[in-house]
């Protein structure tokens, strides 16, 4: 069985030691969905919750909140991101988050994709939470990891 990198010898809480890692181009995908009402989703779609824009202002969210990963994750490492996309696309029964983060470094960006769908979710949940009191975050996921 493998050991868990995030522990040491005594079995505590440890940051990974990545400094022997090569330089890589690392990318991640991640996505989540919030279930929401018809009536929310119109809502949302014509403009009317009135807090504002929510998909504009739950994809800001979901840029800042990758960026803070490090501080907002005890063990992640701080890393210098190169893009972070954030897509929020009202479907059917709600709204689909989608994340995509990118980084030149010695470790991946798994966490910073999903963190950034994370709070794009949670920024809906809020912003909806005086008209939808049945909204369910489901299926966050990630998607893709890849290093060059």
């Amino acid at each position: 069985m493998n050991q868990l990198s995030h522990i040491n010898s005594e079995g505590k809480a440890n940051m990974v030691d990545v400094g022997h890692k090569p330089q890589q181009v690392r990318t991640a995908k991640a996505s989540g969905f919030i279930q929401l009402q018809p009536a929310t989703i119109g809502l949302i779609k014509n403009s009317l919750i009135k807090k504002g824009d929510v998909l504009t202002i739950a994809e800001i969210a979901g840029i800042q909140a990758a960026k803070e990963t490090s501080r907002l994750i005890p063990l992640c490492h701080p890393l210098q991101l190169t893009k972070v996309e954030v897509k929020a696309e009202v479907k059917e029964h709600g709204v689909e988050v989608k994340s995509m983060t990118k980084c030149i470094g010695q470790t991946g960006v798994e966490m910073e994709a999903l963190t950034a769908v994370n709070m794009a979710l949670l920024t809906i949940y809020d912003m909806c939470k005086a008209v939808d009191k049945t909204m369910c975050i489901n299926n966050i996921k990630l998607d893709f990891k890849e290093k060059i």
